[in-house]
């Protein structure tokens, strides 16, 4: 299984870090990684996702987990469930005012050694949204 992960911890509450996080029309303002979103965070609804890693194509993904303001998982892939990609944001509070934001994206499904050969080195990026989010979020 290929999986990417990236964990920061940001100062300010939870609450604004999600606010900040489902505000999906305002990510191209603040997170250099994703140029374009399209959708709304609802259980259920499809997001559509640009990012600069495979700038041109989209990625569309459902809603599959919504808890707030702790939890949002989008699922996206193959039909079948031959190749499957679930990226998980998590805000956890260690302490009054402060947040521990990790994002993970795994993939599976039986096609996923053969299409994960092609999936550029995704960590960078992940590293790179969470500073975004980080500073965003302390700055704001």
């Amino acid at each position: 299984m290929t999986s990417f992960r990236t964990t920061c911890i940001i100062d300010a509450p939870s609450s604004k870090v999600w606010a900040i996080l489902t505000d999906l029309e305002a990510w191209p303002k603040w997170n250099t990684t994703v140029p374009k979103v399209e959708g709304t965070v609802a259980l259920g609804n499809t997001v559509t996702v640009y990012t600069t890693a495979s700038p041109g194509r989209a990625f569309p993904v459902k809603v599959a987990v919504l808890n707030p303001p702790w939890e949002m998982l989008w699922s996206g892939g193959m039909p079948l469930g031959l190749f499957v990609g679930r990226r998980t944001f998590t805000l956890t509070e260690p302490a009054p005012g402060k947040t521990t934001f990790t994002m993970k994206e795994e993939f599976t499904g039986l096609l996923a050694p053969l299409i994960t050969k092609s999936i550029p080195d995704l960590q960078p990026l992940f590293v790179e949204f969470a500073a975004c989010l980080k500073r965003v979020a302390e700055c704001s």
